[in-house]
């Protein structure tokens, strides 16, 4: 796990710094794919449930789950990569959201007091502490700065699978939750909107957008 999840990092970092006006989602993508081939591991998106691109890679008002094609970033805009691979048989997982040049105050708001709803979370992904208070952090942090949280998707736990138990909402869940144990591994994955909470998914099947 810890190999694999270095090996996502390493790669994630490296498409991060190719985030710039007038590059293509898809020339990230076909990046992503060649340096999945230098660390000799694979996609954990590519062909999963039919996805066709090796990362997801969302602009603006998609939330996640973008396709890598023809769109060009633009001036402003935000980049969410999201890299998953696949080595030795485990799975690492991790995305950010870049800037693309200069970026409105707001959005910048957007974007740090996300970051930090991360590292509110992080602080309960400890063995012994409640999933229910990891999730709850991050909408507890990020609500009163009036911001919402997208609830159809998910952070999940990650392994030998992309997608394990247990499901790790931003928000708190009703019910028993379970206790976190020593060796869970998982992806926390805050989905902060400006704006209302609601999403819709585009007639591609797959990139979901804020309403």
């Amino acid at each position: 796990m810890r190999q694999a999840g270095s090996i996502a990092s390493t790669i994630l970092q490296a498409l991060a710094k190719e985030v710039a006006p007038g590059k293509t989602t898809g020339e990230i993508d076909q990046l992503a794919a060649e340096m999945m081939r230098e660390h000799d591991c694979k996609s954990a998106f590519l062909g999963y449930r039919g996805f066709p691109g090796y990362t997801c890679i969302s602009v603006n008002e998609e939330v996640v789950h973008g396709i890598g094609g023809p769109r060009k970033i633009m001036p402003g805009d935000i980049v969410k990569i999201d890299v998953g691979i696949v080595k030795s048989g485990f799975i690492g997982d991790n995305a950010t959201t870049v800037p693309a040049g200069d970026i409105p105050l707001e959005t910048k708001r957007l974007l740090a007091v996300t970051e930090q709803s991360l590292y509110e979370a992080i602080k309960h992904a400890r063995a012994g502490r409640k999933l229910a208070d990891l999730c709850g952090s991050v909408e507890e942090f990020a609500a009163p700065k009036g911001f919402t949280i997208v609830r159809e998707f998910v952070g999940h736990g990650v392994g030998r699978r992309l997608h394990e138990e247990p499901n790790v909402p931003n928000y708190r869940p009703q019910g028993k939750t379970p206790t976190l144990m020593p060796g869970m591994t998982l992806a926390i994955e805050p989905m902060v909107n400006a704006g209302v909470a609601s999403v819709r998914i585009l007639d591609d099947g797959w990139t979901v957008i804020t309403e």
